[in-house]
């Protein structure tokens, strides 16, 4: 028996080394379980986000046209307009307030009455498709990252 200021203590206190481990165990199963769900939370804001961003470019190309009368020149540089590539009437970035970009967003495709435009997955959310969206309200994202095809035709999950 141990004294201590003369009370005398019958057992130690504390965890032993198969509690130890076991509770690591299981802080590691729900780890493995919640992080890929969190990830796919993450990516799925992210994805949300710049579907908004797209949303908003295309209300920007609406006023370029009821401005020129075109969606022509809405790339390029204010001085120096193209019909594709990244904009100079809007964001070229999602989040388009600046941070770290998830996605590129250019002009794909533009003529005088119809444009596409798309938002390039890049960085932390690059293998998680791309996403289109047309003067005619078609949306697109690339799910399974392999190229745009028939099966491709929303946003939703």
């Amino acid at each position: 028996m141990l004294r201590y200021n003369n009370k005398i203590r019958s057992g130690e206190n504390g965890f032993t080394l198969i509690e130890l481990v076991i509770a690591i165990a299981i802080v590691g199963i729900l780890a493995a379980i919640a992080l890929p769900s969190y990830n796919a939370s993450i990516n799925k804001s992210r994805r949300a986000d710049a579907q908004g961003a797209l949303t908003s470019f295309a209300n920007a190309m609406e006023r370029h046209f009821t401005s020129n009368g075109t969606y022509e020149g809405a790339a390029g540089t204010s001085g120096s307009p193209t019909d594709t590539g990244s904009p100079w009437i809007f964001s070229s970035t999602s989040p388009t307030d600046g941070g770290v970009v998830y996605y590129n967003l250019t002009i794909s495709a533009a003529n005088a009455s119809s444009y596409t435009l798309q938002a390039e997955a890049t960085g932390a959310q690059d293998g998680d498709g791309d996403m289109r969206l047309t003067s005619t309200g078609l949306r697109m994202w690339d799910s399974d990252d392999n190229g745009f095809g028939a099966g491709d035709n929303d946003w939703e999950d």
